[in-house]
C-alpha cells in the first residue's frame, strides 16, 4: 500500500548532499512530491514529499542505509521520515494555498526584542512565519551599519484583515523605533518597472517655495497661506497661486543659486544608482517646479520630469500660474499615464512621497511609500520609511544588499 511520507534532513551544508539525497531516493523507489532546500549559516535543510510502498520506519531504515553507503551517516546528514495521513495531507495544502505576506524590519539597529513583537503581532492575527532572512549587510543586527539593518519575514495564513495588522505594526514600530512594512506576496513585487518620485522632503531635503520666499523677503506671508491650506481653508490650486503671487519681482538668478545648494536626501544617490542599474523607469512627478525637478534629473538620471513651470518674463518671476498645476489628483494621474503609456500594470510600479498632497499617487501605485511623512500620511499609505534614508526603498523591492554590492 503506498504511503505519503515526510522526509526531513540537515546537517553541515557541504556539495553533494543533495545528489547522494537523490541517489537514496532513487534506490528506495520512491516517488518524490515536493522537495524545499534552504541553507544558511552553514547548514543545511531539507523537507520532502513521496510516496513510498513502505512505512515510515522501514523507509528511514532503507535511507539511511543508502546514504551511509555514500558516507553521509546520521553524524553528517539527519534524517527523521514521518507518516502523513490524509487529514495532515488536506492540511498542508491547505497551508500552501494560503495568501502569503512580507513584513519588512528596517531601523538604524533593531532591538533585540524586535522579533518577539513581531511574532507576537503575527500569532494574533492568525499568522505563521514562514521563513525569515535578512536583506541588510554589515556584523550586526543591533550595530549601525552603513545603509541601516533589515530583515524580512515571510508570513503565511488565512485571510487578515490587513488595515488593522498594518496600524498595529505602525504602532509597533513606533514604539520600538522601528519601520514595520508589510505588503502582500505577489508576482510583480520583484518585477516592478517604475519608480515615481515627489520632489520637495523627498528627492531634496527642503520645500523649495519656502527657500525661493526667503530669498524674496516673503517667507512668513507664504507660510502664512500654508498654514491656511493645511487647516483646510484653501485647496492646494488656489493655496499654489496665492503663493506664487507673493514671488512676482524675484530676479531669475536667485533660482540658479538654490538648484546649484539644493541639500539631496540621505541615501538618493545610492537608489538612483541602483534603479538605473537594474532597469527601472524613474520619474519626478512633483506639486514644485520643473526648473528644480530638471536640475535633478540631469544630476541624478531621472528618465522623465512632471512639474509645474515657473512664469519668467525678462529675468523676473511673474508670480502667474501655468495651467495644469500638478495637484493631488494631477500626480495620480501621471503615475497611471506613464504606466499606461510603457504598457505596464499599475502593479509594477511604486510610488514615493511625504505630504497629503501625495496621497492619491501612494494609493494609485502599487507600492506606495510614505518617506519621513506626518502622521497623518504615514496612516493612510500602504507603507512608510522614517527611520532610514531614501535607499531602503530598494529593501522594500526585495534586494539583499550583497546583491547589490555585485552589480
Amino acid at each position: 500500500m503506498t504511503q505519503r511520507l515526510l522526509i526531513r534532513a540537515g546537517g553541515p551544508d557541504h556539495p553533494g548532499q543533495l545528489a547522494a539525497l537523490g541517489a537514496a531516493l532513487t534506490a528506495c523507489q520512491a516517488r518524490l512530491v515536493d522537495i524545499h532546500q534552504h541553507s544558511a549559516l552553514g547548514y543545511v535543510a531539507f523537507e520532502m514529499l513521496v510516496n513510498a510502498d513502505v512505512g515510515a520506519d522501514t523507509f528511514k531504515a532503507q535511507l539511511n542505509e543508502h546514504l551511509a553507503g555514500q558516507d553521509l551517516d546520521e553524524q553528517v546528514l539527519g534524517v527523521e521520515v514521518d507518516a502523513v495521513s490524509a487529514d495532515t495531507w488536506q492540511t498542508l495544502k491547505a497551508q500552501a494555498e494560503m495568501p502569503r505576506l512580507i513584513l519588512t524590519l528596517m531601523a538604524p539597529q533593531l532591538p533585540p526584542g524586535i522579533l518577539v513583537d513581531v511574532g507576537e503581532l503575527a500569532a494574533a492575527h492568525g499568522l505563521s512565519v514562514e521563513r525569515i532572512a535578512r536583506l541588510s549587510g554589515g556584523d550586526f543586527l543591533d550595530e549601525q551599519s552603513p545603509h541601516g539593518a533589515c530583515v524580512e519575514c515571510i508570513l503565511r495564513g488565512a485571510a487578515v484583515e490587513l488595515p488593522r495588522l498594518r496600524e498595529e505594526a505602525l504602532a509597533l514600530g513606533a514604539r520600538q523605533g522601528v519601520d514595520i512594512a508589510i505588503q502582500e506576496d505577489s508576482l510583480w513585487r520583484r518585477h516592478r518597472r517604475l519608480v515615481c518620485f515627489d520632489m520637495d522632503s523627498t528627492l531634496i531635503q527642503a520645500e523649495v517655495i519656502d527657500e525661493l520666499a526667503r530669498r524674496h523677503g516673503v517667507f512668513e506671508e507664504v507660510a502664512a497661506v500654508t498654514e491656511r491650506s493645511m487647516r483646510g481653508e484653501l485647496d492646494f490650486k488656489q493655496s499654489f497661486r496665492e503663493r506664487m503671487a507673493k514671488l512676482e519681482g524675484l530676479d531669475e538668478s536667485v533660482l540658479r543659486e538654490i538648484a546649484e545648494n539644493l541639500p539631496l536626501m540621505d541615501g538618493v544617490e545610492r537608489l538612483m544608482a541602483h534603479l538605473k542599474r537594474l532597469g527601472y523607469r524613474t520619474a519626478i512627478i512633483s506639486g514644485g517646479f520643473t526648473y528644480f525637478a530638471r536640475y535633478l534629473q540631469e544630476r541624478l538620471g531621472f528618465d522623465e520630469i512632471h512639474a509645474n513651470e515657473l512664469v519668467i518674463h525678462e529675468g523676473r518671476i511673474t508670480g502667474e500660474v501655468r495651467e495644469p498645476i500638478i495637484d493631488a489628483e494631477r500626480k495620480a494621474w501621471w503615475l497611471g499615464e506613464i504606466a499606461r503609456r510603457e504598457g505596464w500594470d499599475m502593479a509594477q510600479t511604486v510610488a514615493v512621497g511625504d505630504g497629503a498632497n501625495d496621497l492619491k499617487m501612494l494609493e494609485s501605485a502599487g507600492l506606495g511609500i510614505a518617506f519621513r511623512a506626518k502622521p497623518l500620511v504615514r496612516q493612510q499609505a500602504q507603507q512608510s520609511i522614517s527611520t532610514l534614508g531614501l535607499d531602503a526603498v530598494l529593501y522594500l523591492l526585495g534586494y539583499h544588499e550583497d546583491e547589490l554590492t555585485r552589480l
